[in-house]
């Protein structure tokens, strides 16, 4: 869920004004695991608040003002146990904090987390990853999609099982869709799968996600994405239309996916 950051100056979509309305439509759907993007400190802290159970990791993306837009994830404590937390960057230098590249508008990253599922405690790790993808320059958009194949595709070879979330700012016909779900140039399947296209297989009219807080905006481009590595079975994949007069919970469309082992 891009929950649009709240300092945005909205007028009837500003941030106090539909905040209650996001966090009820996270609740209805009561996810295991929430990617969020363009998340300030008092945005995650609120939803914090209202999601009793979950934990959640999250750091600004220019690693400098503790109130920097961040990529927070949420997770369920009783369920999972945290094994390990991180960030990279999206740019020539990953485990630089706050860099960019590829004239890049603002520093990008990943936050992810590492969790045992305690259900199923022998089974292999997953990694859940969180992204937000540069919404001016195409190149710093392909670059990312690159190093975000090749982080995957390592953590799948080593045994963990993935879930990647983003606002990837880019359609299913661009080139980042296809530089992290499409067979790459030697023919190898990529580690992951869109959900959404698993299970709808032809593209429609509607699957837009980016709303502009405009309910009826959904002929669009699908620019928020979930993948998954290949041992998941994807039970059901969607758009999460909420709406309230008209007006939408944030100016993009959630986007969910129900998945078992």
């Amino acid at each position: 869920y891009n929950v649009r950051v709240g300092t945005a100056e909205d007028g009837d979509d500003d941030w106090d004004k539909r905040k209650d309305f996001l966090a009820s439509t996270i609740r209805a759907f009561a996810p295991d695991f929430l990617g969020t993007q363009e998340t300030l400190d008092f945005q995650r802290d609120y939803l914090a608040s209202q999601l009793p159970g979950y934990d959640s990791v999250g750091l600004a993306r220019d690693a400098a003002h503790d109130d920097g837009e961040m990529m927070a994830v949420f997770y369920r404590r009783e369920r999972f146990e945290k094994l390990a937390e991180g960030h990279f960057w999206l740019s020539e230098t990953p485990d630089v904090p706050g860099s960019s590249s590829w004239n890049s508008a603002c520093p990008r990253m990943v936050t992810w987390v590492k969790l045992r599922d305690r259900r199923a405690p022998s089974a292999p790790p997953i990694v859940f990853l969180n992204t937000h993808f540069d919404h001016e320059s195409a190149e710093a958009r392909r670059q990312a999609a690159r190093m975000i194949r090749e982080r995957v595709d390592a953590l799948v070879a080593q045994g963990d099982s993935v879930v990647l979330t983003g606002d990837f700012n880019s359609s299913d016909r661009d080139a980042p869709y296809s530089a992290v779900f499409a067979p790459g140039e030697n023919g190898r399947a990529s580690a992951v799968a869109d959900t959404y296209r698993m299970l709808h297989p032809t593209p429609a009219a509607g699957e837009g996600t980016f709303s502009k807080f405009v309910a009826t905006n959904r002929d669009g481009p699908r620019i928020d994405w979930i993948g998954v590595s290949h041992e998941w079975h994807v039970a059901e994949a969607g758009i999460e239309h909420a709406a309230r007069d008209g007006h939408t919970p944030s100016d993009h469309f959630g986007v969910t996916a129900v998945l078992r082992r």
